[in-house]
């Protein structure tokens, strides 16, 4: 077998690890076929274009506040100094630790008619004082690019420290102040790296579902929820799946086109000491205070109230049925984390050793998860395990589901969508094993599998562990894929957040929620402790 390897081995392995997602798109696609005439045209008349209209305003809305608040934040904190800008640099990522869909709650049980904002406000201004309201497309809009933006700042930063002191200093010279200097100068040379921000967020409002479920707000993925739950109809769903795949292809088009044929090179600064404008006197403080407006509203109001409803509602909700919501939660997050990583490894050795156009081309589609919505996923995942189940009740008789409807199908799904998060720290893990390693390890007569055990997983380290962590909090935070596909009676810490606040519980969904966003820190002090660690070699 070790002597075939070389040339079949790392092709079979890629394609192998590449087959679920195959199912998934193949059974998302032929499904969409078998959609009922009547019922389509009826979804085509009165839902298709409000839909289609609610999703393109949403992406639309969410990525150009994502876009200016992470690029002005990121041009501060890496460009100029002022007040607090070393904490801002990295507290500025801890609201990636939050949850969209539990920053929504949040924001309507406080911001709407009944909350203690505008109850506060008409308390002071009179009965009559009104505010605007939260329930609207304004109002999820302006949440999902607060709770979007960091992936913005932490691109367009790198960007911006890339850049080095040379560009900061041909701005100043050439008389540029910060926010023209910003305008004029860093923003066209960031251009791709915001570009990248701006699509991650896109395709991350385009797959969100707990947070359009809050506000009532309906897109493809809460269509396609409704059509599975509402018409119990797995074809309708998947045809709304593959419309939904058309928009997540349009915006990989537009990032592409984004970036244009441009070429981009790090300016070579001489100096590995930052220049930074100084923001003396009120200038300053007005950056402080905007660094610290976004980073209340995306963090500590929310997680404050969080921590006082969780306290208020603890010695009632606290009971035994929590420790099972944990350890459930954790059980699949650390089953689809050592999956996710065993996958990682073998398609990054796969890529690593293989000839040929096979090994990366079939990389590339087995990681295609993490730009396809939780929701598309889900469907596919039920109509491919379930034409699955069939042939196996056609072939061996009997009844019953043997897949569909059980953890191998949530396991399935988290596969699918977060074997991307898994592979990037492994690739980067491999790319830092000197090849002469390998070759010493063959020639004292070590096959696939000892090169792999005994030489690349000791030496792949730090990013087995990062790998590991990532997964494990995604899929603790994941909310369509564990809603759709999980086995009856396994509820977990996200369906929990779902189903109270379906019921309009938010104090009650304050525990679970405080839970997901505790985890979510982790993976949060982990970048910003390499982020503090490079900024320190410099």
């Amino acid at each position: 077998m070790d002597a075939a390897s070389p040339r079949a081995g790392p092709a079979l392995t890629a394609l192998l690890v590449a087959l679920p997602m195959v199912a998934i798109l193949a059974a998302v696609v032929h499904g969409a076929t078998g959609t009922d005439s009547a019922l389509w045209a009826h979804l085509t008349e009165h839902v298709l274009a409000r839909v289609t209209a609610n999703t393109a305003v949403l992406v639309v809305g969410v990525v150009a506040i994502a876009a200016a608040l992470g690029t002005s934040l990121a041009w501060l904190t890496a460009g100029c100094e002022f007040p607090g800008r070393g904490f801002f640099a990295w507290a500025l990522l801890l609201p990636m630790a939050m949850p969209a869909y539990v920053l929504a709650f949040v924001a309507v049980a406080t911001l709407d008619y009944a909350g203690a904002v505008p109850a506060a406000l008409r308390g002071i201004f009179g009965a009559g004082f009104t505010v605007p309201p939260i329930r609207s497309t304004g109002g999820v809009i302006a949440v999902l690019g607060l709770a979007s933006y960091p992936y913005v700042y932490l691109m367009a930063r790198g960007a911006f420290l890339t850049h080095g002191a040379r560009v900061l200093e041909a701005a100043q010279s050439l008389g540029f102040g910060p926010w023209s200097g910003l305008m004029r100068v860093a923003v066209p040379l960031a251009r791709p790296w915001i570009a990248g921000g701006a699509a991650l967020v896109a395709m991350e409002t385009l797959a969100d579902f707990g947070a359009v479920s809050v506000f009532n707000y309906d897109t493809y993925t809460t269509a396609i929820y409704k059509a599975w739950y509402g018409l119990f109809s797995i074809e309708t769903a998947l045809g709304l799946a593959l419309l939904l795949l058309g928009f997540v292809a349009l915006v990989l088009a537009l990032e592409r086109l984004a970036r244009g044929r441009a070429r981009y090179a790090a300016a070579d600064s001489g100096s590995r000491v930052p220049v930074r404008l100084a923001l003396p006197g009120a200038r300053g403080w007005f950056a402080c205070g905007y660094a610290s407006a976004v980073f209340a509203l995306g963090f500590v109001l929310p997680a404050l109230a969080l921590a006082r409803w969780a306290l208020a509602v603890a010695p009632l909700d606290l009971d035994a049925r929590y420790m099972d919501y944990i350890l459930r939660t954790l059980a699949l997050a650390a089953m689809a984390a050592m999956a996710c990583l065993a996958l990682a490894v073998a398609l990054g050795y796969a890529t690593r050793t293989g000839a040929g156009p096979v090994p990366r081309a079939a990389a590339r589609i087995a990681t295609l998860g993490y730009a396809i919505p939780g929701a598309v996923l889900a469907v596919g995942v039920v109509s491919a395990l379930g034409g699955i189940d069939a042939a196996w009740r056609a072939l061996a008789g009997g009844e019953g589901l043997w897949l569909q409807g059980t953890v191998v199908a949530l396991l399935f799904g988290y596969v699918a969508r977060f074997l991307a998060v898994a592979n990037a720290p492994v690739q980067g893990g491999f790319a830092r094993i000197r090849p002469a390693l390998e070759e010493a390890a063959r020639s004292l007569g070590s096959g696939t599998r000892e090169l792999v055990t005994r030489l690349h997983l000791p030496l792949l380290g730090a990013g087995v562990g990062t790998a590991l962590l990532l997964v494990f909090v995604d899929v603790m935070k994941e909310m369509p894929i564990t809603l759709m596909t999980r086995p009856f009676g396994w509820d977990t810490l996200a369906v929990r957040v779902f189903e109270m606040t379906a019921e309009g519980e938010w104090e009650r969904a304050a525990l679970p929620a405080l839970v997901i966003v505790a985890a979510g820190l982790l993976p949060v002090a982990l970048l910003t402790w390499r982020m503090e660690r490079a900024a320190r070699a410099a």
